[in-house]
């Protein structure tokens, strides 16, 4: 247990009762003592088990006093342990456990394998919760009115640019991916109004990226990221899809993040075909068509 002295603690504002409690403690966690985040990180390694245990079960395993326990109950604006266990139940029951539980060196292949798969979903799925529809609004209006679309990205996120000009190659409007640091640069250059420039990154922060970013626009162009809210990228861009990172991408390869993107990216085509109305889609069968020659019958 720890030698701490406990202090009185305030209850915060409650939380919206849409709120997912799993997505509170892991933003409120900065804001937490060292004695609550040992709450906190044994709540997130397991929320099931937490939901399950008793206050004290709950601060044997983080090492903690009961009353801390209790105390990181109020910061986060529950009356006291109960409530969160019922938080955490209907968090559960949305299908969104998973919050932070890294994949570690003794983790078996069905462990890691369950991980990856639970970090890809919860990250969906919290991505469509913050989902910000009027910003995809604009996307597919910029992009159906564009008369040339740039998907720029680096890394991994060059990968997602690639797909992204499999999908939009389909309609009317000439789609390139660039994910080399200099082609994209001769590329900014080259633009005017009618270029919409569509950039991905994980955290906003390369940059190279911004630089580019910032050449393209001074050339008139459209630019919209799909990137980090509030990162210098975004800072930049006309248009931002804000995803959260959900990995540490000086440890961890992006993987969940990238899943998002390559959704976004599939919505946001949707959106233009949609846009272009019934006639449109025999354009898209031709193509389809043209394909079907390259496949062995099965």
């Amino acid at each position: 247990m720890e030698g701490d002295i406990e202090q009185p603690a305030l209850r915060q504002a409650p939380l919206e009762e849409s709120a997912n409690i799993i997505e509170e403690i892991r933003a409120r966690g900065p804001a937490l003592t060292p004695a609550e985040r040992k709450v906190a990180d044994a709540v997130l390694d397991d929320p099931a088990a937490a939901m399950k245990s008793s206050t004290a079960v709950l601060a044997r395993k983080a090492g903690v006093s009961d009353p801390t326990v209790n105390r990181f109950c109020l910061s986060l604006g529950c009356a006291g342990f109960p409530e969160l266990k019922l938080r955490l139940a209907q968090s559960i029951a949305r299908g969104v456990p998973f919050v932070n539980r890294h994949v570690s060196a003794e983790d078996t292949t069905e462990t890691y394998a369950g991980k990856i798969f639970d970090a890809t979903t919860s990250a969906l799925s919290r991505a469509q919760d913050r989902l910000d529809m009027a910003q995809i609004g604009q996307a597919v209006d910029a992009l159906a009115s564009a008369s040339r679309i740039s998907f720029f990205g680096i890394g991994g996120s060059g990968a997602v640019a690639v797909d992204a000009q499999h999908k939009f190659v389909r309609l009317d409007v000439p789609a390139i991916a660039q994910s080399d640091i200099v082609m994209q640069r001769m590329q900014a250059a080259g633009m005017d109004d009618g270029d919409v420039v569509v950039f991905i990154s994980n955290t906003g922060c390369t940059i190279s990226l911004i630089e580019n970013a910032r050449l393209a626009a001074s050339r008139g162009a459209k630019l919209l990221a799909l990137t980090a809210a509030g990162s210098p990228l975004a800072d930049v861009c006309d248009i931002v899809i804000g995803i959260d990172p959900v990995e540490d991408a000086d440890i961890y390869v992006p993987m969940a993040s990238r899943i998002v993107h390559l959704v976004i990216l599939d919505i946001l085509a949707t959106g233009v075909i949609l846009g272009r109305g019934p006639g449109f889609h025999a354009r898209l069968a031709r193509i389809k068509e043209s394909l079907r020659s390259g496949r062995r019958a099965m």
